[in-house]
């Protein structure tokens, strides 16, 4: 890659905030805080993943998905089948009335494990099931709707349905999902126990490795050709479409890179918390992840990060001593970011940090230049 390519991939301004990100996940973080808080954190951070995705869908694409829980899910639940079956050995299970098979499905009367589950005993498998799935899911929403042309407040709406519709689905087929508690209870990962502190601080590592691969997919297709279109479409969408490109395939794309995204943030929340349960595939769940993007600004991948973090924290800070509170706060943030900066922190940043930390780091460049011109050259 030259430099003048990596340049236009990485501008000074972005190189410095990813840095400082990095910083502030791999270093301040496990500094600062304890396992338990640490694991917190990692549990935030698989938020990010579905942040991340909005911003494209969203901020550049334009398609306001009410339903990114679902993605979320759907990699969750597979990488909860893989671990609950690893946890149900026969030798495990030998009090139930079937050994073999998951204690939820004993406890329904089910003989036999159900044929969808048995390929989940391979983690290639579950591992390649987190991202297709929720593709493929996503890819059959996006084709139904985008060559319909459905869009805006309509596209949300379905959206929204969808979200609501699977959450009805997985708890009332509850012998083969765990129904309403979800699937509980899981222990290791090929052998591995994910519930000691070492594994939560190496599980806390890898999610933030991943959430970086992420971020720099999406930062690569912001600053591609693909961007630009996303940025159009979402601006002019029919002048897009008159110029010759089919508006429903990028919709649908970038539909699925989200989806993938918020996928492998669903299995790292399985693997981090050791559960996975339908109350993060509904609505409400939806709706939340949606004001994590929106305040830390909707055109901004490291916004979104921030903003998850920030808004999760403030959750748990707000919960334990006003619990009954909570919610009318999250109401009041998201109302206060779309009234007075619709451009979440991100946009604060814009338009008062940024030009100081311009001013600084142009002063500092120009007394390195200057004392580079002034220093002595010695000859042989």
């Amino acid at each position: 890659m030259s430099k003048t390519t990596l340049r236009a991939f990485m501008p000074r301004q972005d190189l410095i905030s990813f840095v400082v990100l990095a910083v502030v996940i791999f270093i301040v973080m496990p500094l600062c805080t304890d396992i338990f808080r640490l694991n917190l954190i990692g549990k935030y951070l698989t938020y990010a993943f579905v942040a991340v995705g909005l911003v494209l869908c969203w901020g550049y694409g334009g398609i306001l998905s009410l339903g990114q829980g679902v993605f979320f899910g759907l990699g969750g639940y597979c990488m909860a089948m893989f671990l609950k079956l690893e946890a149900s050995t026969p030798e495990a299970t030998k009090i139930q009335s079937t050994p073999g098979i998951p204690d939820f499905m004993d406890w329904n009367q089910l003989t036999e494990l159900p044929w969808f589950w048995e390929p989940f005993h391979s983690l290639p498998f579950t591992l390649i099931a987190v991202l297709v799935v929720p593709t493929i899911f996503a890819y059959i929403i996006g084709v139904a709707m985008f060559k319909r042309r459905v869009g805006g407040v309509y596209f949300a709406i379905i959206t929204q349905a969808v979200a609501s519709i699977l959450t009805i689905l997985i708890i009332g087929q509850q012998g083969y999902t765990g129904g309403v508690n979800g699937i509980t209870d899981l222990r290791t990962l090929v052998g591995w126990d994910i519930r000691t502190d070492s594994a939560k601080y190496v599980l806390y590592f890898v999610n933030g490795i991943l959430l970086f691969a992420c971020l720099l997919f999406a930062q690569f297709v912001r600053k591609s050709k693909l961007g630009r279109i996303l940025l159009a479409m979402r601006e002019r969408e029919d002048r897009v479409r008159f110029s010759g490109y089919d508006v429903s395939n990028f919709k649908t794309f970038v539909f699925c890179m989200g989806a993938a995204f918020s996928a492998i943030g669903g299995a790292m929340f399985t693997l981090q918390v050791g559960f996975m349960s339908p109350s993060f595939v509904g609505i409400v769940p939806s709706i939340e992840l949606v004001i994590f993007c929106a305040v830390g600004g909707r055109m901004s991948i490291i916004g979104a990060v921030y903003g998850t973090l920030l808004i999760n924290w403030a959750k748990t800070t707000f919960s334990e001593s006003f619990p009954e509170l909570w919610l009318f706060a999250m109401g009041a943030l998201f109302i206060g970011v779309v009234m007075a900066f619709p451009s979440g922190l991100a946009g604060l940043y814009q338009t008062h940090a940024k030009p100081w930390v311009d001013k600084a780091l142009s002063k500092l460049l120009s007394q390195r230049e200057s004392t580079n011109s002034n220093s002595p050259v010695t000859a042989d």
